[in-house]
């Protein structure tokens, strides 16, 4: 099937990026086979739709992959001065490929690291689209030098690695520009999505901190895309985070996907804390899976460290050059003990603090000089700048101060090896490495060790050439920071706190005087779950949840509502529709019993207003309804019966049930009621010396007495410290009230002890069977009310078919578009008091008529 999206969306591209197979018509990514022979190809130039034309027979299932690079590796042929392009077999976007099936067709889109001549870019788009299912996104090189190495680089990288950027030198203030850059490359990748998505069948998965807006444009246009995300970085604590200027906008846009992604529950839980905090966004957890409800739609939270490519590593290993790199490594280190150490030259991977230990190892341990070798590899940093240079001029002056105190004839304590190597080469060092050491300081995952692990299990050929008996058990050693994502998962590794350099020297010692027995044990602890947890099992298992994640699209009406990356969609039931304000009037008219139910707060009264009071409009709608002797209207509401009174004096007709049902009362000339009996309220004496505990510990904090209630509100308190004394004092509070007829909830902001039996619900069913007492059948019911305590009322009507006539109009309506039990939504108070207002008109209307029908005498 081919996507019609793609063949119109070519030109979308912005900020000066050359569109995708300009110039000339270009040969479209084929979807499917639909006749035996023939690809389906659409020409549609004419048409605008972004949909996707009729199932085919033959579908196939389709991952979109979107990474900052392409896992291409290109090169100019001397000969022609033509391009080259291979598969960059480390890529882990390549590798990932292996556990989505056979079955999952693959496109990819990202940069290429070498920079193409514009002139060249169509061509070299399409020959790519045609052998490698790629589609690069081609940058201007200042607007991706501002991007990567300025925004990427200079403020989210140290960000997400703990650094805050406290003086020009460390990071640099933050600056707008770049920003603007970050969302403009962001912007180009989406239009590249646009030119291949079909947007009801692909899955597309976004990778790491590069892309963190790209969700956003793509939701934008595609309200029911179906989106992962997956982030390879840290995720700092809220802390840190909150001193982005652009946090919120980064948070919202990533919840715009329907599954993020994070390697450990350490940053999963920082990305949940700074939704609390900064977006007011809770999380819940349902059989195991985490999720933030987002305008009724579900995000799901992933937590699964990524693997390696274990077919990949044996297969250099089995490679004739391994082998002799292995053989002249055993040779050159006879008679010494291997450390190994595999780095980027940059700030956060510690090289400087393990050259620090191995000093210290060599300084307190003489037996161990002449004897232990520390082989640091130290790829080149990915990033530039001054840090950089920094790390290397330490490095460089470090190893020499190592090597010059330690070092004699025919040994070197350190061997630093800072020039690019093969990967056969890499894989023989780790062949022979009696350890390997991981000291960075911050690292989203570090897949070091895992390569370690398996190249240490060896094959036949290497294990003869090392001399070692295949039959016998592989033994390899683990000192780990604790501050990189792998930790967790390396149970049998020694995890070191790497900024203690004493700790760091005692961990190294103690790997190498460990029992070969305990050496056999860890190795093989770790090599059943590292062979395990492959990158193939980690994809397999993303698009699964992936696939669970969006299960409900198309059962979903959407809504895209917000601007720029403030905008969001909202989904909601197919039945929930806005009430047309027409057709409630029409069904109001041909109706003679009708009950009005209307909540107080954010209905009837705009939210967050100074002055809560009802104004003139409010109070002149309600008697007009009240004259109507059709009608039985109440206010329902949470506030005391003594505020409630005072403010609607001049409604002399109108019912009021306060605090949440419990008092009741039919007109002003009535007595208030109580709608469940309760013997005494001893239970006060009890819950309330316990709030006022917790309102002491907590500031912000606030006890509401009422009549039949208590509220402890937590509002203006620390956001997580108030939730968390909110399940502690929930906890106390049916501990000491167990006894008690009561029922303790807690709510928004709020921890609630009342009678049992109390809420909107009792109140609505009270008012629908004392009408039928009267022989009254209601034949319209309308509700109307914004939070959870008015669901009761909501659950209450709809169901109450006993109560109502058989042919009763019933109206639950919510304020907002948000997953509720009512059928019907109006936005605000306005729209509300503007529907009410039409209700008023057609009760005096019909006041009117009858009274020029029947004149008085």
């Amino acid at each position: 099937m081919v996507s019609r999206s793609y063949s119109n969306l070519l030109d979308l591209t912005s900020c000066g990026s050359p569109a995708f197979g300009f110039g000339r018509e270009k040969k479209r990514l084929p979807r499917v086979a639909t006749v035996a022979g023939v690809l389906s190809e659409l020409d549609d130039e004419s048409n605008n739709s972004v949909g996707s034309d009729a199932p085919s027979s033959i579908s196939q299932e389709r991952m979109i992959i979107v990474g900052n690079q392409l896992p291409l590796k290109a090169q100019r042929k001397e000969e022609n001065g033509k391009w080259e392009f291979t598969w960059d077999e480390d890529s882990l976007l390549l590798q990932l490929k292996d556990g989505l099936g056979d079955d999952v067709e693959t496109i990819y889109i990202g940069c290429l690291k070498e920079e193409i001549d514009p002139i060249e870019q169509d061509d070299v788009a399409q020959y790519l689209l045609d052998n490698f299912k790629c589609v690069p996104t081609f940058l201007p090189p200042e607007l991706f030098t501002k991007f990567y190495h300025g925004f990427c680089k200079q403020h989210l990288w140290p960000l997400f690695h703990y650094m805050l950027p406290l003086s020009p030198d460390l990071g640099g203030r933050f600056d707008r520009s770049l920003w603007q850059a970050y969302v403009s490359v962001n912007k180009i990748f989406a239009d590249k999505v646009m030119e291949v998505i079909n947007p009801d069948e692909d899955f597309v998965w976004v990778h790491d901190y590069h892309l963190m807006v790209l969700p956003t444009f793509l939701r934008k246009r595609f309200n029911r895309a179906r989106l992962g995300f997956f982030l390879h970085s840290p995720f700092p604590s809220s802390e840190i985070y909150r001193t982005l200027p652009v946090r919120d906008e980064l948070l919202r846009a990533l919840l715009n996907s329907d599954l993020i992604g994070f390697h450990t529950f350490d940053y999963a839980r920082h990305f949940l804390s700074c939704c609390s905090r900064m977006l007011g966004i809770a999380y819940q957890s349902k059989r195991g899976y985490i999720g933030l409800e987002y305008y009724g739609r579900t995000v799901s939270i992933k937590i699964l460290p990524v693997g390696i490519h274990i077919g990949q590593l044996e297969s250099v290993m089995n490679l004739s050059e391994t082998e002799s790199k292995v053989a002249e490594l055993r040779n050159r280190f006879k008679g010494q003990t291997v450390m190994l150490g595999v780095d980027d030259m940059d700030i956060f991977k510690g090289i400087s603090l393990k050259l620090l230990a191995m000093e210290q190892l060599l300084l307190q341990h003489a037996d161990k000089r002449g004897k232990v070798v520390l082989v640091q590899i130290a790829n080149p940093a990915r990033g530039r700048g001054k840090d950089v240079q920094e790390v290397q001029c330490e490095t460089y002056a470090t190893v020499k101060r190592i090597n010059d105190t330690f070092g004699r004839p025919g040994y070197t304590p350190v061997i630093l090896i800072d020039t690019t190597l093969q990967s056969y080469e890499r894989i023989a060092y780790y062949t022979i490495a009696e350890c390997c050491l991981v000291t960075a300081v911050r690292d989203g995952m570090n897949l070091i060790p895992y390569e370690y692990i398996i190249c240490r299990q060896g094959n036949e050929k290497i294990d003869g050439i090392l001399g070692i008996n295949s039959n016998n058990q592989k033994k390899s050693m683990l000192v780990v920071s604790e501050f990189i994502g792998c930790s967790p998962s390396l149970s049998g590794a020694i995890r070191v706190n790497p900024w203690n350099i004493d700790a760091v020297a005692e961990a190294m010692d103690s790997a190498l005087m460990v029992a070969e027995s305990e050496k056999q044990m860890r190795h093989e602890k770790h090599y059943r779950y590292v062979s395990t947890h492959d990158v193939a099992y980690w994809a397999r298992s993303f698009l699964q949840d992936l696939e669970r994640a969006c299960r409900d699209h198309l059962r979903r009406r959407c809504w895209g509502i917000g601007f720029g990356l403030g905008f969001r969609v909202i989904a909601l039931d197919p039945n929930f529709r806005k009430l047309s304000v027409e057709h409630i009037v029409s069904a109001y008219k041909r109706t003679k019993h009708r009950a009005i139910l209307l909540d107080y707060d954010s209905t009837m009264v705009q939210l967050g207003s100074i002055s809560t009071t009802p104004n003139a409009e409010a109070v002149s709608i309600l008697n007009s309804l009240c004259n109507d002797t059709k009608n039985c209207v109440f206010i329902v509401s949470g506030k005391e019966r003594k505020t409630l009174t005072e403010w609607f004096s001049s409604c002399q007709k109108l019912g009021l049930a306060a605090e949440h049902g419990y008092f009741v009362r039919t007109s002003h000339t009535e007595e208030w009621e109580t709608c469940v009996s309760v013997p005494d309220f001893d239970w006060k004496q009890i819950a309330e010396p316990v709030m006022q505990l917790y309102t002491e510990t907590t500031d912000g904090s606030n006890i509401e007495s009422k009549e039949s209630a208590l509220v402890w509100n937590y509002e203006f308190a620390d956001r997580d410290f108030g939730s968390c004394q909110a399940k502690e004092l929930l906890d106390h509070l049916e501990s000491v009230l167990t006894n008690e007829p009561v029922s303790v909830k807690s709510g928004p902001s709020i921890v609630e002890v009342k009678p049992q039996g109390v809420s909107k619900g009792i109140v609505a069913e009270r008012i629908l069977i004392t009408m039928q007492q009267k022989g009254v059948v209601p034949d319209f019911v309308l509700c109307i009310g914004d939070d959870r305590s008015d669901e009761d009322m909501f659950g209450v009507i709809t169901s109450a078919r006993a109560s109502l006539s058989p042919i009763a109009d019933v109206f639950p309506c919510t304020v907002g578009q948000k997953p509720s039990k009512a059928k019907y939504y109006l936005e605000d108070t306005s729209e509300i008091l503007r529907m009410l207002q039409g209700l008023a008109n057609a009760s005096e209307q019909t006041a009117d008529r009858n009274s020029s029908q029947f004149p008085h005498h």
